[in-house]
Parts: C-alpha cells; structure tokens; sequence
C-alpha cells in the first residue's frame, strides 16, 4: 500500500518502446516454424504471400538473416510459370483449404515440394527485399540475396502480365477473392452474386477458422461457399490462366493491388540498378499500371475505385483500399490533395490511439464494426496510407497515423484488426506482420528494434 492506494489497484503502466519491441520480436518468435513465419499459429498455421513480405520488413531491421530466409523461404513455393502462391503449406497443420483440397499437382508448373495454394496475393515483395537491403547490417551479403532474388522477382511480375492483364502492360486482375488479400470486402459482393452453382455439387469441406476466432469476426458461411467454388473450379481448369480467365464468373482489376505493383516494380527497378541489371523493363510496367490505374479516378468521392472486368464497369464501392495510389506515387498533387482532405470518408477515432483508416466507411451501410474487412481498422491499409502520406508532403498526417498502429498495438496488443470505435483487438492473436509492421513503423520513428547476428541464415 502506499499513499492510501493498494499497489494492485494501480492502473498498469502502458509499455513503454523497448518492451513493445521486446514484446513484438516475441510474436515473430512464437509464430517462426522453423523456416518461415505464420501469421498466426492457430488460426493461420502456414507462411501466406503478403504477410510474409510484411514479415521480412519486420526482421529486416534487427534481424537480416531471419528476413532473407524468410523471404527465401516463401520463394521455394514459386511455379515454373512465375506464379507465386498465396499458401506454402507447411506439413500436419490443421487448415482449410489445406494442399489435399487444391491439389495443385494437377498443373505441370506446380512445386512437387513444397505443397502450395494455386492462387496469389498482392505483390508487395520486391518493395519488402528492397527494405531487407536497405536495412542489412551486413551490406555484401545483401547485395547477394538481391542478386539472387531478382530473376524471381521478375518471373513474378511477368507472370501478372503475362497471364492476368488482358492488354499489354496496364492492369492485372484477380480471379478470387483471397488474391486480393481483402477477403470479403463489399468491393467484391456484385461480382460474387454472379457466382452461381448447385450447392449439391459443392465439395464438402469444414471450416477451421469459425472453431478458432470469433464466428462473427469471421466471413460468412455463404460468402465461404464461394470461395469455395472458386478454388474447385480453379483445379478442375488445372490451374491453367487462358482458361480461368474465360471460364471465371470472378475477375477483378483492384486498385489495392495494382498500386502494390506499381510500387513494386520502381522498387525491382531499384535492386536491377543495385546489382548490376537494367532497370527499365520494370519501370516501363510501373509506368503502364500507373498510367491504367489513373483512368479509375472517382472525382465525386476523390478515391480511386475498383474495376470489374466480366461486367465491363467500375465498382460502385469506395473505400480506404482506393487511398493506395498515394503509396506508389501515382495521382498528380492536386489529386492528391483531394484524396488527402476526404481520405475515403473511412477515417476514424479509435479509442484513446488517435485516428486511422477503417476498411469500410461508417457511413456506409455496410459498415460492420467486427466483420473482417467491413469495417474493421487493418494495420496494413493504414501502413500503406502513411507511406503515402509521407511521399507527398503530409509528414505530420503520416507520423500520426504510425503512433495510431504502434499505439494500438500497446495497448490492445498484436491483433489482426481492430475495432474501429473501441480500438479493441479482433480476428487472430499475437498476429505476425501487426508485429512486424509496429516494428517498421517504430524504426520509421527513431526507435531501435536492435540487432542479431547475420551468420546463421534461421535466426
């Protein structure tokens, strides 16, 4: 007791930089499998595309061997064909849709090993092992692992124009739901009525992630269904792209993912020059897709929107997905200075950390609080917007948005996505690349997350 007050009534001190950083490389430890990083060991047992680029800007900054091997790791998935995977299985985690139900050795340019998805996810890699370089304690052996990721990188991207852009260079589309890496946005709810099927023939399956979060939290088992559907019809095509492309009832060009790319390919253009390669095969995509993402510029609601390629129109949804150009550079400043005074209409006050950007409008009538992409604040959209806040001159807007993600993280801990009233936790625990990106954006602020030993590639 003491000044008449009992010391277990004594409100927890918050934690202060060193302990989140402390607290934060203990979520990537607990999450590590050996080779590569879950996002979350229960709910997400298996090393995803964009979490794990995430994830290698976490380490990259304390932790160089961890981050290329990460990044390697995820790599060893990579079809002949340059596809990426959005899943590299790892063996006798519990998971649906695990590899026995894509099957994906139906396609001559699967892996045999390791297991994979057969689909992708948004391609923020080159930014991630650019980040890794940029970073590394150990300068030389950097420059290695750039040199040694550049022929995939590339493969990646050509892939995208090869197989998923309808004309030369411009916009690459999706073909699921999960490629967007937004899963059941109200972006995508017209194109998914399309989606029709005799629920006879669906193949049978059991969710895992309803027994392990939240079933509120959660997509619903209709929107499941679909998702479902599209995977099958994915493996009895073979995977093969000419042929999804026409069959699919599912093909979106999303700004999310386009402005990734976009930045993507000025960041593959920069480890060319670092290596020694020419950097313009990539700049003249960045510059196409840039261009192409340009003509999908909303002036009534200053944010750019989604296009949906089988019912040849925009989609009739805005949100905060559609701030991303700032973050690869692409309105001209006027533009720019619109999206910046409306930000969507998804910003928001969460709780007692500041603002942030939900994933839908609370204005809009599909704003649900607790429902995955819905509404709820994803620290990856708000990661994206303060890297473009900062590109274009709004320094002060963008540092507050980097003390909201740490602050959410301090105090609510390292959750998939928050509430955007309370600020409350929601969706997986102890979750990977919200640990990796406090890490980011704390080294962003002059906080050190410190340093390991290079020497062995798994630590």
């Amino acid at each position: 007791m003491s000044d008449g007050v009992l010391e277990t009534e004594r409100p927890a001190e918050p934690m202060g930089d060193a302990e989140l950083i402390g607290t934060a490389k203990a979520v990537l430890e607990a999450n590590w499998l050996g080779h590569a990083t879950s996002p979350s060991r229960g709910l997400y047992p298996h090393q995803w595309s964009w979490d794990a680029a995430c994830i290698a800007m976490g380490y990259a900054s304390w932790n160089q061997g961890r981050a290329e091997t990460e990044l390697r790791s995820l790599f060893a998935g990579q079809w002949l064909n340059g596809l990426l995977p959005h899943i590299v299985f790892t063996d006798g985690a519990r998971y649906f849709p695990g590899p026995e139900f894509w099957q994906t050795e139906r396609s001559p340019d699967a892996p045999e090993s390791p297991k994979t998805s057969g689909i992708v996810q948004p391609p923020i890699h080159a930014t991630s092992a650019l980040q890794v370089y940029r970073l590394a304690s150990d300068r030389a052996r950097a420059s290695l692992f750039l040199e040694e990721l550049l022929p995939k990188l590339a493969a990646w991207h050509a892939y995208l124009y090869r197989e998923r852009a309808r004309s030369d260079g411009g916009l690459v589309e999706i073909w699921h739901p999960w490629e967007s890496g937004m899963d059941n946005s109200p972006l995508w709810d017209a194109a998914l009525e399309r989606v029709s099927f005799d629920a006879g023939l669906l193949p049978e399956y059991a969710r895992v992630d309803v027994d392990i979060a939240e079933a509120n939290e959660r997509p619903s088992d209709g929107e499941y269904d679909r998702y479902v559907y599209l995977v099958s019809m994915c493996r009895e095509l073979a995977y093969e792209p000419s042929r999804i492309a026409q069959a699919t009832p599912f093909a979106l060009q999303p700004v999310l993912f386009n402005s990734l790319l976009v930045q993507s390919n000025r960041d593959l253009a920069e480890i060319a020059r670092i290596v020694g390669a020419d950097p313009a095969p990539f700049e003249a995509w960045a510059d196409s897709t840039a261009s192409a993402l340009d003509d999908l510029w909303d002036e009534e609601h200053a944010v750019y929107v989604d296009f949906d390629v089988k019912a040849g129109e925009r989609v009739a949804v805005q949100t905060a997905a559609g701030l991303s150009p700032l973050f690869a550079r692409v309105p001209a400043s006027a533009r720019a200075e619109s999206m910046v005074a409306q930000l969507a209409g998804s910003r928001v006050a969460v709780g007692d950390s500041g603002w942030a950007v939900a994933s839908l409008s609370p204005a809009d009538p599909g704003f649900q609080p607790l429902r995955y992409w819905r509404g709820p604040v994803w620290p990856i959209l708000n990661w994206v917007l303060q890297r473009g806040l900062d590109r274009y001159g709004y320094p002060s807007l963008a540092a507050e948005l980097r003390s909201t993600l740490v602050e959410l993280a301090r105090s609510s801990g390292f959750y998939e996505h928050y509430s955007p009233v309370t600020g409350r936790g929601q969706g997986g625990e102890q979750f990977a690349w919200t640990a990796a990106l406090v890490l980011d954006s704390l080294h962003e602020n002059g906080a050190s997350p410190g340093s390991t030993s290079t020497s062995r590639a798994d630590h």
